[in-house]
Parts: structure tokens; C-alpha cells; sequence
């Protein structure tokens, strides 16, 4: 399986880390995909260049608690960067030279064996290149000149990153592998769903290294079906850094969901759903992956054996995005439906591969569209003339009508409940695309 290496952009406050992050993403690159009626702050996105998909991360954002020094706040920053990205965008101010944080920053890179591409900032025009040699006192190599904000050499900087970054490896995973990705908050309980289901096994095939740096697969077979779940060390692994948990989770959240077929979210059901838990389930949305929303410790909440259904409506009102997603209640302390876990993965991924043949599709839409056509807009009125599944893995299916922008966010929504409705899809995103076509073939 091809996984997309990570560039995450480092430097300290003020020298245009969100600008090139934009710059980047908004005006260089397409985005594979973004995910609408998710409103949050993006601080990655998965992109491509020349053919090359990578995931950009930018670092802004992730700041520990206001009584941490902010220069020991972005080296931890940098160390993380540093311990999860393929390659490190170390971005400096070429209008204030070097401060004393870029070269302690400068320091820390040097001793890495990562790759790290020095770039600087605010290089308007060809007379300013003479300041990017001053940069050559960090010691780490030839600087790339860049503005950030009006978009000169971005260019040359993504083709100098492409040929930094590692090939596209393929892992020797077995190809009917459902592959598992356990996600969520720090000490929730990963670690223990993993052991849990894998300890009650008799067939473990093996933990071997997995496509990520310092990961660990575990395969093992169930009822004639595969399952690989990945990176199980990840789940274990302490970081020596104790600040920006937060920023560490999400890096090693977005390689697990990279690599998976469906994402167990598991949650705390003592603590509720948490600012993170909503980021993490997020990023599996965007991902496109199956999901499984898994909610731990349900042996601890009073009276729990009388109200799962408002728990559940309740889960859905804080994720309305994920309202596709089954709910599961377990603790890994009693077993509570430790192997129904099992069930609803394989349930999942194969709802991921669910194809409807065109003539059934069409049937849907005229009936659909008769009860409910979409709305009028100045005038004019969008019919939807037919559809059919481009794809599986995940479910997409292209609409094609005479008016595409007409179709708005709520009737977008609207056929997504319908198709649902009538043909499943239980935990996984489905796609819908809206094209231009005059007629009907």
C-alpha cells in the first residue's frame, strides 16, 4: 500500500509558516480532498505535486499551555516534526536574518538524519537573494528563496521537495487484509482494544515492521478473514516529550488513517467527547476511510444498560458529520463486546466495496428527484438527468445535471441521506460528484 510521506513546515513565530502553508495548498496544488461542513482550523492537507501526493503539515497551532517559555514550546515542536515528517521545511525571515531561536532550531536539525530543506522567507525579487547567504551559518546546506506571500519561486521549491522525499514504498501486505487503524486520545484505552482482540486469538500470523518509521503491524485471522492492524507500537509509545501531545497525536493519527481501510475511534464514555476527539474524527472523515465510533469504559457510567440509544443520538449531535458511523459500547475491562468489535470492522469494510449497478441508481434518482427536486436559484432550475458509481473504496457517484453549482450544500446532503437510506453505506463516507451534461445519452 502507497503511503504519503509528511512535509511539516518548522520555524519560530512571525516568518510566514501559514502563508507558505496556504500558499501551498491554495494556490500550487490541488487538495485530494476537503471535506465540506467540517468547521475547524486546518493545519495539514493531503496535496500533490507533479503527480506526487504528499501530506503537508503546518506547525502553527500547536502551542502548549500559556505559562510554557514560547521558545521551549516551538522546539518541541521542531523535535516532533522531526520524529514523525519524512522531510522538515525549516523556514527563516531573510528581512531580520538569523535570531537567536533559528539558530537553537538550526542546532536541533543539524543533528537529525531527517531530511531538512532550508528555506527563506520574504525574498520579494532578485536584488533581496543577496541575504540568503547569511543563512549559510546554520549549516544546513543551500537555502531555497522564496515569498511566501506573493508566490515567487514556490515552484522550485516543491520540485527541490519532491526530490527529497522518500520513493513510494509498497508494503508486503497481504491484499484481503481489512486494515485497522485504532485512533484517538492518549490513554483511552488503544492499546488494550488491540491486546484484547488479539489476545483472545488462537491464529496471530505476526508482528512485523509496518510501511511507517518505527511501526508495528500486527496480522492475525479471524473467521477465515485477515485483519492487520496498524502501527500497534504507535499505540504504545511513549513520546519523551510530555508537551504538544496534541500536535504528536496528530501526526501519528494522519500516517495510521493514510494507510487503513476502516478507523476505530475509540472514546472515553466517562469523560465524553472532547475537542480532540472531534479533530481526530475529522481527520478520519477527510481521510474517506470506514469508521467506527467506539466507546470505552461503558461499564462505568451509571445506569449505562438503560440508555445507549441517548447516548447515541448524543454522540451524533456532537459528530453530525459522522452520523453514518455505528456506535459501539465496550470496556476493555469487563470484554463488553470486545469480539462484536471484530464484526462490525468486517461489516464496515465491506460496505466500503459496495457497488449499485446504474439501472438501480437511476431508479433511485427518478423517484428521488420527482418528490423532491432540487431548488430553484435565480430563476433557473438544476435537473439532476443521471448517475452512476465511479468508484468503491470510497462508494463515489457522479450526478450529472445542466446547472452543477445549483446544487447546493443541503440538497447535496439531502441525496446522501436518500442513497443511504435505500442502499446502505453503514460507516463509510461516500463521495458525490455534480457535472455539467446538456442531455441525457
Amino acid at each position: 500500500m502507497e503511503r504519503k510521506p509528511i512535509v511539516a513546515i518548522v520555524g519560530r513565530p512571525n516568518v510566514g509558516k501559514s502563508t507558505l502553508f496556504n500558499r501551498i495548498i491554495g494556490k500550487r496544488l490541488a487538495v485530494v480532498d476537503d471535506v465540506s461542513g467540517i468547521t475547524r482550523d486546518r493545519n495539514y492537507a493531503v496535496t500533490t505535486w507533479n503527480g506526487r501526493p504528499f501530506l503537508l503539515v503546518d506547525t502553527v497551532g500547536w502551542i502548549p499551555a500559556a505559562e510554557e517559555r514560547i521558545e521551549r514550546a516551538i522546539k518541541n515542536q521542531v523535535e516532533l516534526a522531526i520524529d514523525e515528517a519524512d522531510l522538515v521545511l525549516f523556514l527563516v525571515d531573510a528581512q531580520t536574518g538569523i535570531l537567536g531561536l533559528d539558530t537553537e532550531i538550526g542546532s536541533i536539525l543539524r543533528k537529525t538524519a531527517r531530511h531538512v530543506l532550508l528555506v527563506v522567507n520574504k525574498i520579494d525579487d532578485a536584488p533581496k537573494e543577496i541575504l540568503i547567504h547569511q543563512f549559510l551559518k546554520l549549516g544546513l546546506g543551500d537555502p531555497v528563496s522564496i515569498s511566501a506571500m506573493s508566490g515567487r519561486n514556490i515552484g522550485d521549491l516543491l520540485d527541490h521537495l519532491l526530490s527529497l522525499l522518500p520513493h513510494r514504498d509498497v508494503s508486503e501486505e497481504l491484499s484481503d487484509a481489512i486494515k485497522v487503524a485504532v485512533v484517538g486520545r492518549p490513554n483511552v484505552g488503544k492499546s488494550s482494544l488491540v491486546n484484547a482482540i488479539v489476545g483472545q486469538e488462537k491464529v496471530i500470523v505476526d508482528e512485523t515492521p509496518g510501511t511507517t518509521r518505527d511501526a508495528i503491524d500486527t496480522h492475525f485471522e479471524h473467521g477465515g478473514q485477515t485483519y492487520l492492524f496498524i502501527d500497534t507500537a504507535g499505540l504504545r509509545r511513549r513520546t519523551r516529550i510530555t508537551n504538544n501531545i496534541e500536535y504528536y497525536a496528530t501526526l501519528r493519527t494522519l500516517r495510521s488513517l493514510d494507510r487503513c481501510d476502516v478507523a476505530v475511534i475509540l472514546l472515553d464514555a466517562t469523560e465524553g467527547i472532547t475537542h480532540q476527539d472531534i479533530t481526530i474524527a475529522a481527520q478520519a472523515k477527510d481521510a474517506m476511510k470506514g469508521v467506527i465510533l467506539l466507546i470505552n469504559k461503558w461499564d462505568l457510567v451509571e445506569d449505562s444498560a438503560h440508555i445507549p440509544d441517548e447516548y447515541v443520538d448524543w454522540v451524533y449531535q456532537q459528530l453530525p458529520f459522522l452520523n453514518f458511523a455505528p456506535v459501539l459500547f465496550t470496556s476493555m475491562a469487563t470484554g463488553l463486546r470486545v469480539k462484536k468489535t471484530l464484526e462490525v470492522i468486517l461489516r464496515v469494510a465491506q460496505e466500503r466495496k459496495r457497488r449499485i449497478q446504474t439501472s438501480q441508481l437511476n431508479a433511485f434518482l427518478e423517484d428521488v428527484v420527482t418528490t423532491s427536486p432540487p431548488p430553484t436559484a435565480k430563476g433557473r432550475r438544476a435537473n439532476i438527468l443521471y448517475c452512476t458509481q465511479q468508484k468503491v473504496e470510497p462508494p463515489s457517484f457522479i450526478f450529472f445535471t445542466n446547472y452543477p453549482k445549483l446544487i447546493g450544500e443541503n440538497y447535496r446532503r439531502f441525496l446522501e441521506r436518500k442513497l443511504r437510506e435505500s442502499f446502505g453505506f453503514e460507516g463509510t463516507p461516500i463521495r458525490l460528484i455534480f457535472r455539467k451534461r446538456s442531455k441525457r445519452k
